[in-house]
């Protein structure tokens, strides 16, 4: 399916297509540039293939200098500019435009500088998330964030959507692990934001741009916070008969006062297709399984092991394992890092949500994420960051049978719009894109929308920073119709529960 930007989010430009590639092939090398349609197609998708957009022209920079020099071209010639990482974003970021540039950072690819002493490293954007920790272990440390696609994504993709990963419970997400970035405005300008210390001069710009999905500006240097490897982790799998006994227990694991370095809910399809994927022994008829990871120093690590155990035991867990030693640990997660690939073997195509929900209403809204999967007609598995309330219901379906892909996004939107009604938010980690554009309509206000295009102009006052994502004009929400439930959702926190 061909995305369409709507009207008012448009760029039109008179640029000549031929004179255009001429003035980029002075700036780069002429293989740096892609033009035809074999060229092209590769770069039509991020990793939400149900929107497809062939880009007018690729270009693959490998210096920053070249960069501000495209920039500078665009801004003049009003050409819009979709930034690109390894394009395993979900929610559509990466998106192509038909009559815009498509630049690739998947060749800044250098880590620039490691401070071991103080625990930093600097990186272009277009360094793998994995590679940072990689580069790091003989040292004892290593990068905290890690998304299920580390071993792919970049570490300018993690600053643009914020991302997270299944040890983001304990350590945070991208923006609590960065201390610079160095981007490219608009107009080609270099800026740079945040500080080598605990905290920045001025406005905290850096968390601004973090999570902004490449509207206001593009990363070209980023340092990043190093941890120390941690003395001693310990790895329980929770085995449930009861989807909802599993959410209450991991709100009582908090609530408790333990803060896991990751604790992760999958249920029985995901159970089921993860053991068939990779054989690591998950018990196939749980209705649920928790992964809880705690990790710090060894007397503290045993003590919030026995603890946890205590309470998922109170909380209906029929039966706990404990990794006997590291390569234990990497099968039992290896199951839920490949959650996602493992879905593939048994539905033709999925549609992956990403909301996030306080953890007290998890168990209320799993039960009416299967009820509304009934109703549609459509199978969920689910898989998310329970500690955080990150849900990722799996919606399988067939883009081969009509009007399927079509419910399936209804489906989608109908989940999120639940998580604002439960307190929540319609991301977690994955952007809002072009996939979750309309459900802004019913997160936020007209007044806060354009609060937000405020910001957008500030940085990029010509919008040709990937147009048409993340923020939807007041006319979209018009005329698809959530305004007007807005205040209904955002203010009701579903009374029932």
């Amino acid at each position: 399916m061909t995305y369409q930007i709507h009207s008012s989010e448009r760029i039109h430009h008179s640029a000549n297509r031929a004179e255009f590639i001429t003035c980029l092939t002075e700036i780069l090398p002429a293989q740096s540039v892609l033009t035809e349609i074999e060229e092209l197609k590769p770069y039509e998708c991020d990793g939400l293939p149900a929107y497809t957009q062939v880009p007018w022209v690729v270009v693959l920079p490998e210096t920053t200098e070249q960069i501000q020099s495209i920039m500078k071209l665009c801004h003049q010639q009003g050409v819009p500019v979709v930034a690109r990482g390894a394009g395993t974003g979900l929610s559509g970021g990466a998106l192509p435009l038909s009559n815009g540039v498509l630049l690739s950072l998947v060749r800044l690819n250098r880590i620039l500088k490691l401070d071991i002493a103080n625990r930093t490293a600097c990186l272009q954007p277009g360094v793998r998330n994995v590679t940072i920790s990689q580069a790091v272990e003989q040292y004892g440390l290593f990068y905290a964030p890690d998304p299920s696609s580390q071993i792919a994504c970049t570490i300018g993709g993690n600053v643009a959507e914020n991302s997270g990963g299944v040890h983001c419970l304990k350590y945070g997400l991208t923006v609590h692990n960065l201390l610079k970035i160095t981007l490219v405005t608009a107009d080609g300008a270099l800026l740079s934001l945040g500080g080598e210390g605990l905290d920045g001069p001025g406005y905290d710009l850096l968390a601004l741009l973090t999570g902004s999905e490449g509207m206001l500006g593009i990363a070209v240097e980023i340092t990043v916070k190093l941890t120390p490897i941690p003395e001693a982790v310990n790895l329980l799998l929770a085995v449930f008969g009861d989807i909802e006994q599993a959410g209450e227990a991991v709100a009582g694991i908090i609530a408790a006062g333990i803060i896991p370095a990751g604790l992760e809910m999958m249920d029985n399809a995901t159970i089921r297709a993860a053991e068939n994927f990779v054989k690591v022994g998950y018990p196939v008829d749980a209705a649920a399984i928790l992964l809880c990871e705690l990790d710090g120093a060894r007397v503290t690590v045993n003590a919030e092991t026995h603890r946890v155990e205590q309470l998922l035991v109170e909380y209906g867990a029929s039966e706990i394992r404990l990794a006997v030693d590291s390569g234990e640990q990497q099968k039992m997660w290896a199951g839920r890092k490949a959650a996602f690939p493992a879905i593939g073997q048994i539905s033709p195509d999925y549609y992956c949500m990403d909301g996030t929900i306080p953890r007290k209403q998890l168990g209320a809204v799993l039960k009416h994420i299967s009820e509304l999967s009934v109703q549609s007609g459509l199978a969920v598995a689910n898989v998310f960051h329970a500690g955080d309330g990150n849900l990722h219901p799996l919606i399988l379906y067939d883009a081969n049978v009509p009007g399927e892909l079509e419910k399936a996004e209804q489906l989608g939107f109908d989940i999120l719009v639940y998580c604002v009604k439960a307190g929540g938010t319609i991301t977690g980690e994955h952007g809002v894109g072009v996939e979750k554009i309309n459900a802004m309509c019913v997160q936020f206000s007209a007044a806060e929308l354009e609060q937000f295009h405020r910001v957008k102009a500030a940085f990029d006052p010509a919008g040709i920073l990937n147009p048409g994502k993340a923020i939807p004009t007041l006319n979209r929400c018009a005329e698809f119709g959530a305004m007007h439930v807005h205040a209904d959702v955002r203010h009701s926190h579903l009374d029932r529960f």
